[in-house]
């Protein structure tokens, strides 16, 4: 996780600016951030109408963390995350904590404003206040949505505003309020005793049950009996495009890794499926074409996991090392990378196949012509200009050496790359 705070330059210039330099207005400062010249309110979740009673004076929020949350209806990712948040919300709520929410909509009209802010219970500054929005926007640095940026009541101190809330409520929920540098640090600390703790028991069962699915649905497997296996836990769900396309590879290394380890005896590799499937007739058909294991349909595992590992994407790939430890929370880019050879994900193991890379790479081409790209392609690595990236032709992540486009960026492996005399679709390259 990382925090990320105003550096003191600008803090004191904000300070200044919402108080015009009085430190006596230090009280006023969320109406600062937030009123107008002719309006001093914020619009309640049940009404829309700036002419209704129901309306919110800006001076009572003064004494509360606030979360200025920037969103947008038109956006995927916001409506996802507003229905995490909105859980959050309603939580700390009902618990009396001090906290409110300010929308500050990025949304195209005023009708699609209003349909997105029916659904929130807090407050929003209203879709015609233009200006605001964007002082908002420009004082917070906002360069991307969904952005929840916490403010505290006594804000003007060092590292006081935060602006990841959005990664904090996905990681933390309920239990990162009130969002003060003190509380982050205990949830660290909490977080590296129970890693240090970690065994495949206390990841895998419940007090309700002890066994994961087998290879059909009515099988049980003890967890019991992975205990000193590999372990990858595998976060997908077959409504996700990148997943169904990722599964048959991951089955195909699977089966490899399982075949060399049977030749060589001693140690043994396991997945175990974690689904973020909607629907148990989806969660049945998807894991039907799957040769591992895997936690039963809506076990109450699943978020517990998906939360303790900080899964924000799927498909997620991570590897338990037969100690019941993580050994890397990157093994899908592993795979995609080495196929079979990454297995066991270890540092050790990654190191000496990047080694392996580096020399394999010195016999490569400086440049290549690919069938699926009509610009020369040259070969970079990360000290020549290269670096992570989505490969244009399998669409899977990369890293290290890569072929690269230096007109228009596009990127491919080198092990995708299908080579052409010339440039594609021209005679020579046919």
């Amino acid at each position: 996780m990382k925090e990320m705070s105003l550096d003191d330059s600008f803090n004191n210039q904000l300070v200044q600016t919402l108080t015009n330099g009085d430190p006596a207005k230090n009280s006023s400062r969320f109406s600062s951030l937030l009123a107008s010249k002719d309006r001093d309110y914020l619009l309640s979740s049940s009404t829309t109408d700036a002419e209704a009673n129901q309306q919110v004076k800006i001076s009572d929020l003064e004494g509360k963390v606030i979360g200025l949350y920037f969103s947008a209806n038109w956006y995927p990712p916001c409506r996802s995350f507003n229905q995490l948040l909105i859980g959050v919300y309603e939580q700390l709520k009902s618990t009396g904590s001090n906290f409110e929410i300010v929308f500050v909509s990025s949304d195209e009209d005023l009708d699609a404003f209003n349909h997105y802010f029916e659904t929130m219970p807090w407050l929003s500054v209203p879709f015609s206040d233009l200006e605001t929005k964007k002082a908002l926007n420009r004082n917070f640095d906002v360069e991307g949505i969904p952005c929840l940026v916490i403010l505290q009541p006594e804000d003007n101190k060092d590292g006081a505003t935060l602006y990841d809330g959005v990664e904090l409520v996905y990681r933390y929920g309920v239990e990162a309020f009130p969002f003060t540098k003190e509380r982050l640090e205990e949830l660290q600390r909490e977080e590296r005793m129970k890693h240090e703790s970690q065994t495949l028991n206390n990841l895998l069962t419940n007090p309700g049950r002890d066994n994961l699915l087998g290879q059909t649905i009515t099988t049980k497997v003890p967890v019991d009996s992975l205990i000193g296996k590999t372990v990858g836990l595998y976060f997908s769900a077959q409504w996700c495009f990148p997943c169904v396309k990722f599964t048959p590879k991951l089955i195909s290394v699977y089966q490899k890794i399982q075949q060399n380890l049977e030749e060589k005896g001693g140690e043994d590799f396991e997945v175990v499926f974690v689904s973020f499937d909607r629907e148990q007739s989806s969660f049945d058909s998807y894991f039907a074409s799957m040769p591992w294991l895997a936690l039963p349909f809506g076990d109450p595992t699943v978020r517990s996991l998906a939360k303790y590992f900080d899964v924000q994407g799927i498909p997620c790939l991570i590897i338990i090392g037969p100690d019941g430890k993580t050994v890397t929370k990157h093994g899908r880019n592993l795979l995609n990378l080495y196929q079979e050879n990454a297995y066991p994900f270890t540092d050790a193991k990654v190191e000496l196949l990047e080694k392996e890379m580096e020399e394999a790479a010195k016999n490569l081409p400086g440049s290549e012509y690919h069938a699926g790209h009509h610009h020369e392609l040259t070969l970079v690595s990360e000290g020549t200009g290269g670096g992570p990236f989505i490969c244009c032709d399998c669409e899977e992540q990369g890293s290290g050496w890569a072929y690269q486009c230096l007109e228009c960026g596009y990127e491919v492996h080198p092990k995708c790359v299908r080579a052409v005399s010339g440039p594609a679709g021209s005679v020579e390259g046919r």
